[in-house]
């Protein structure tokens, strides 16, 4: 178990319908999902009322406005006082009062589903091995389903799965993905595509959609949705397959890719190494990441 200055690091798994969201980073007089979050933990750990400042989150990746989560991770350091307190009478672990206390104060698009000691070393954003998004496209109108809208983009189009399939497999790989992402002053656009893939499932909850898998080490601004737009082109046949790696290969922004809008992406997983792993990696990429601010997702809707 992490202890942190008599805090004990709890790691926190969760998941949010992220359309009434805008974002995960608290901001201003906006319902983001930190914001949210941070607010239900200060109500339950009654943090204001035993003089104690409100609770911090540190999250795996940060989400933008639209963009939903099934395998969100973030971790909150938890004074040992308040941890211990959680149950009351019961005999409940404090992870799963908290889980249920939780539940009673935040609202059904945001579920904090396990809360735990973390182990030691353990940082939700540093730490983090990988990062795993989905996107999910409907081309057929008989696919076109309305209960989905906001989970799954509507492409007027039909689209050539392996023509996108093809297109995107040369981009993997320890990459400047400039063309790719929304440059930011003092920022790297160097990222590891550790892998990408489209596919048409045949079977599922997804059968019959446009479906691209996409895992990274992180992502930069737009990166995820630059690519998806940059496989669109290419899937409707308005660029060649070898487009995507020719543009990869400028480090330069491109009018004719477009940023799509966010209700098709899915944050399904965030890999973190071994227990024995976690501080080392944590260190590793503190240090290579310091005088960055990183983000782990894309850009806004508006951008």
């Amino acid at each position: 178990m992490a202890v942190v200055n008599d805090f004990i690091r709890v790691r926190l798994d969760l998941a949010y319908e992220g359309t009434d969201f805008a974002g995960w980073a608290r901001q201003p007089a906006l319902r983001t999902v930190e914001g949210t979050l941070e607010d239900g933990l200060a109500q339950v750990l009654r943090s204001a009322q035993r003089g104690l400042p409100a609770p911090r989150l540190t999250v795996a990746g940060r989400t933008d406005s639209g963009v939903h989560a099934r395998g969100q991770v973030a971790h909150v350091d938890v004074d040992g006082d308040g941890w211990a307190a959680l149950p009351g009478r019961s005999d409940r672990a404090p992870g799963d009062a908290l889980v249920t206390r939780l539940g009673g104060v935040l609202p059904g698009d945001l579920v904090v589903r396990r809360a735990a000691p973390a182990p030691a070393g353990f940082d939700a954003r540093f730490s983090a091995l990988r990062r795993r998004y989905t996107y999910r496209i409907a081309d057929d109108v008989a696919l076109r389903d309305p209960l989905r809208r906001r989970h799954v983009l509507w492409n007027r189009k039909p689209l050539d799965v392996g023509a996108m399939d093809a297109a995107v497999r040369p981009l993997t790989g320890v990459r400047d993905f400039a063309a790719y992402c929304k440059p930011r002053p003092g920022a790297t656009t160097i990222r590891e595509l550790q892998s990408i893939a489209w596919e048409r499932p045949a079977e599922g909850p997804d059968a019959g959609l446009v479906v691209g898998h996409v895992v990274a080490d992180a992502f930069c601004h737009n990166m995820v949705r630059a690519l998806v737009g940059a496989s669109i082109a290419v899937g409707e046949g308005r660029r060649d397959p070898s487009w995507p790696a020719v543009l990869l290969a400028s480090r330069r922004r491109d009018a004719g890719v477009f940023v799509v809008p966010p209700e098709g992406l899915c944050l399904e997983e965030v890999t973190f190494p071994p227990d024995a792993e976690l501080a080392a990696r944590a260190d590793a990429i503190r240090a290579k990441r310091m005088d960055e601010d990183v983000w782990d997702e894309p850009a806004p809707a508006t951008s």
